[in-house]
């Protein structure tokens, strides 16, 4: 009896123990996953700089090689600034700033690639009203003087990527009433004459570039203001484009435009940042069109940029808005595209023109950087949410 009350006690004893073993190895594993609640917090050590310039773009890569991502700030919009970069001395720390260039333009847009095919990242500015530059980079985050290139013209974005499929970076430069031109790279950095794409009339802000019915050439995704509809210009090859598919509402307003896949469908969707409206999500079909729409953030909405990427680490592509006199917001992707999670940071009162993501402070999670109009630019950590 004593010995049978011996093997119960056992056999309870080592099922506790199995249970408790199990409670914690799920724990455990809870904790690994990613986390589900992030919040995007800023405080006054995370400004980039100090000035109140008229920021219109922000981008983030590793300009000087060291293995951090840098920022670079494009200002002036239509006032003649100083363009900036910042850089990074590890875990987002912003202790250096240098100028670009010795000229102040009125810069609205500024990229960041391999230009010349050395190796290192050049960077492409845009101005309104004045010479677009080429920057190149002499291997060490420094830059030799601005190459002109292109026309003087009312531009509002560029974009790089390889439109002729001879494995070198072009540039496509969207303009505010005229037509809107692609520049093509020799290998080296050299440009020739513009080709134009889209409309005489065009009041173009921002173009993405993507494969939209899976034959291997980039097609045209092109977000228009002024009462504009938006646009698709199918690559037929040999830098000819179909006439435009129209989408969206014609009395959209856009400023932004992004592609990605939100529904894990293996094919690309759309997403816009409207004026005035809702931002518009549109899924792709794989051959060109686009199947179905829906409407995402204030109906009110005054969004001037948009980026894409996986915030939280669930394999589902998400989306972060830059608004006008409007809090910032981060839509976590909830189920395919079809619901999201919107998480707000920023001022109300600023006016963000440009938005960029990237890891900046090296702990796995992507940050988020904005260039304001008349405020501090800043950039906002990825962080868990206390619960």
């Amino acid at each position: 009896m004593k010995k049978e009350n011996r093997d119960t006690q056992s056999g309870y004893h080592r099922t506790t123990a199995v249970w408790l073993m199990c409670v914690l190895i799920i724990a455990c594993f809870n904790s690994a996953l990613p986390g589900q609640e992030r919040i995007f917090l800023s405080h006054s050590r995370q400004t980039i700089g100090t000035q109140k310039n008229l920021s219109a773009s922000v981008r983030l890569a590793d300009i000087d090689g060291d293995q951090d991502i840098d920022i670079l700030v494009a200002n002036g919009r239509h006032w003649p600034q100083q363009n900036f970069i910042f850089l990074n001395h590890g875990r987002g720390r912003f202790s250096t700033q240098r100028t670009l260039g010795q000229d102040q333009c009125t810069s609205y847009a500024t990229e960041i690639g391999d230009i010349d095919g050395d190796g290192d990242l050049d960077v492409v500015v845009g101005n309104d009203q004045a010479p677009n530059l080429i920057f190149l980079n002499l291997g060490d985050g420094k830059f030799g003087p601005g190459k002109p290139f292109g026309n003087v013209a009312s531009v509002r974005s560029l974009t790089l990527a390889d439109l002729d499929g001879d494995t070198d970076l072009d540039i496509l430069a969207t303009i505010r009433g005229s037509e809107n031109r692609f520049y093509l790279n020799d290998g080296h950095g050299v440009f020739g004459q513009g080709i134009p794409f889209g409309s005489l009339t065009d009041s173009t802000i921002d173009v993405a570039v993507v494969d939209l019915n899976g034959d291997h050439l980039e097609d045209l995704v092109l977000a228009n203001r002024d009462q504009q509809q938006n646009a698709i210009l199918i690559n037929l090859g040999n830098l000819k484009f179909a006439p435009p598919v129209l989408f969206g509402n014609p009395g959209d307003s856009s400023r932004a435009v992004v592609c990605g896949d939100f529904d894990n469908d293996g094919h690309a969707d759309i997403a816009t940042g409207n004026i005035g409206r809702q931002n518009g999500l549109y899924f792709g079909d794989g051959r060109g069109g686009i199947l179905t729409e829906i409407r995402f953030g204030r109906k009110d909405g005054k969004s001037y940029a948009i980026q894409t990427a996986d915030l939280n680490k669930d394999g589902k592509m998400d989306l972060v808005i830059g608004n006008v006199l409007q809090q910032n917001a981060v839509f976590l992707n909830l189920d395919k595209g079809n619901d999201f999670r919107e998480i707000r940071f920023g001022s109300p009162i600023n006016a963000t023109y440009g938005i960029d993501v990237a890891d900046l402070n090296a702990d796995s999670w992507l940050d988020i950087a904005v260039a304001n109009s008349g405020a501090e630019n800043r950039f906002f950590l990825n962080l868990k949410a206390k619960r």
